[in-house]
């Protein structure tokens, strides 16, 4: 703090609001705006006609299929196993806990293709895992549920660090008064430690499923990319560009963009009306 005029001011490390400002405007210009607007430019040039045509072509829409029910499973797979895997690593103390918490960022550190590259040969009929799994009746590579392989491995770090930071500053004082009230583990967990979870879930697991939807390297070396069977929406963008067809690969860009912007709206309106449903309390 430095006395200015008989008062205290507190001394800022960063520069003043208009700077800071300004610099900020410039980032979100070039790394958001900027791409956005040229995503509009090229969309608008079309009709309307020409627009629907593109996006409501069968394949494109059995692409919307594969690719949302796909995220779809992934999501709720990470929300539950990445719950379990941010309580492992808050609450409990064994040997390679670090290891463990060093590997949840794998799929941030590791290049998409790469891990599609990995997954296909792990799960493929000849591959260490998907082998065993042969046996049992069960194909991943090359199939639909390749899809769901990768996506839950790009997207469940999401999950995790979202969950875990909560996790970490709840106090224990409501749960030991549940227990010495007579609550069981579960009454405790369910009454107590969820609700205080649940908008971090939601968030992590809405994250988990924007990600999963614009997934692409460590999606088609592992989907086998059959039409109306295994084709997500992100090859379909990646076929209009080789094709020389910038406004229909923007088309179909737009609609994935427009589903990921409204999912993370509806999810902040969501946890600001639960926020304020429980401080209502």
């Amino acid at each position: 703090m430095i006395l200015t005029n008989g008062r205290l001011r507190h001394k800022r490390v960063l520069p003043g609001f208009s700077i800071s400002l300004g610099v900020s405007l410039l980032f979100v210009s070039l790394i958001l705006l900027l791409p956005t607007t040229g995503l509009v430019m090229q969309t608008g040039a079309m009709s309307w006609s020409e627009y629907w045509g593109v996006i409501a072509d069968p394949r494109v829409v059995a692409s919307y299929r594969v690719t949302l029910l796909s995220a779809l499973a992934a999501s709720i797979f990470n929300g539950l196993f990445g719950l379990l895997l941010a309580w492992v690593l808050v609450r409990y103390e064994f040997p390679g806990k670090r290891l463990l918490d060093a590997l949840v960022d794998l799929p941030f550190a590791l290049p998409t293709a790469v891990a599609g590259i990995t997954l296909a040969t792990l799960y493929a009929e000849n591959g260490q895992i998907g082998s065993l799994l042969a046996h049992l009746g069960i194909k991943v590579a090359y199939s639909p549920l390749g899809i769901v392989v990768a996506m839950v491995f790009t997207s469940i770090p999401f999950v995790v660090r979202t969950v875990q930071p909560v996790l970490e500053e709840l106090s224990h004082d409501e749960e030991e008064a549940g227990m010495t009230l007579g609550a069981s583990d579960r009454a405790v967990f369910w009454r107590i430690i969820l609700p205080s979870l649940w908008p971090a879930l939601m968030v992590g697991t809405a994250l988990s499923f924007t990600r999963s939807l614009g997934e692409f390297g460590a999606v088609i070396f592992i989907a086998g990319n059959m039409p109306y069977i295994s084709e997500i929406t992100s090859l379909m963008i990646f076929v209009k560009l080789q094709e020389f067809d910038f406004a229909g690969a923007s088309a179909i860009a737009s609609v994935v963009l427009l589903t990921s912007l409204l999912l993370l709206l509806l999810i902040n309106l969501w946890q600001a009306r639960y926020l304020r449903r429980i401080r209502g309390r």
